[in-house]
């Protein structure tokens, strides 16, 4: 595919390119990794779209019409996304609600609570602000460092933890997990708080490099765009299989699949269904492909 995109667009391969597939791609890594734990643990949260959107206008917001610090900015959209994570941890681990229910009724309620809080754009967040998606760190991207930051922990989390071990073992046999003295609903709920800072996070992250945030399209489509990068990099939607790895890999994939047709000025609903097709065959790979090994 890369060798196809650069033969075809001669500019694919340009390090200026690379480092803007690099930063796209690094929000999109934020998310996915604890989004891929979740549903490896046998979960799923389709409001990571709309809690990026609340996320990064709420960081604006407090950056730009409050004049907060950046740190203000980006707590206060970190909260916003935790407690957004929270309730759906509650709903579905704690009550037993369906996950795939209860966060497609969130999807919306946090979209809807988002354009009542904040119907008009928002707009010139401040330079303080913009350090977050525009700084640099040894020479890097801060976005791409703290993708690689989350993919890091992601990983060791999940090899060398206890906690990474009950993940696998409630996602392959819930039952079994509560009868070998797992709390099976403590982790669960803790990696639903942890997707929703995650998404709140990247929403603040494209706040920051846009200087703009729209609460009726901010993040449109994300959810879509996240689970078909975890199922790609080899995650089972129904739970127990999976790696950060094949993660970064289906994050990558993606990443550079729409950057290669936003170079060949594909119509927009060519890049749709092309993303469309990832996702069924994502799911056809989980489903039908050797299970992933810890």
């Amino acid at each position: 595919m890369v060798l196809v995109f650069q033969l075809t667009t001669g500019s694919f391969l340009d390090a200026g390119n690379l480092r803007g597939i690099a930063t796209d791609a690094a929000t999109l890594a934020i998310v996915a990794v604890p989004l891929a734990l979740l549903v490896v643990s046998g979960y799923l949260d389709l409001s990571v779209g709309s809690t990026l959107a609340l996320g990064g206008l709420v960081g604006g917001w407090l950056a730009g019409q409050h004049h907060q610090s950046p740190v203000v900015a980006l707590l206060g959209a970190l909260a916003v996304g935790a407690a957004v994570g929270a309730v759906n941890g509650i709903l579905c681990c704690y009550l037993g609600l369906s996950a795939f229910i209860v966060t497609l009724g969130m999807l919306t309620a946090v979209r809807g609570l988002a354009q009542q809080l904040f119907p008009l754009p928002l707009s010139s967040f401040g330079s303080g602000f913009a350090w977050l998606g525009g700084s640099r760190i040894a020479g890097i991207d801060a976005p791409v460092v703290l993708a690689g930051l989350v993919l890091v922990a992601g990983a060791l989390f999940l090899a060398v933890t206890p906690g990474g071990r009950h993940v696998f073992a409630i996602g392959v046999n819930r039952e079994a997990a509560y009868l070998s003295g797992i709390d099976v609903r403590r982790m669960p709920f803790a990696l639903f708080v942890v997707t929703g800072g995650a998404a709140a996070l990247a929403g603040a992250i494209k706040a920051s490099v846009l200087d703009s945030a729209v609460a009726g399209t901010s993040g449109a489509g994300f959810e879509l765009t996240v689970l078909t990068a975890v199922l790609l990099g080899g995650v089972v939607l129904t739970g127990g299989s999976g790696s950060i790895f094949g993660v970064l890999l289906g994050v990558l994939f993606l990443g550079s699949l729409q950057n290669g047709l936003t170079l060949l000025n594909v119509p927009t609903f060519w890049q749709q269904m092309a993303q469309g097709t990832a996702l069924v065959a994502g799911a056809a790979l989980a489903c039908f492909g050797p299970r992933a090994t810890r």
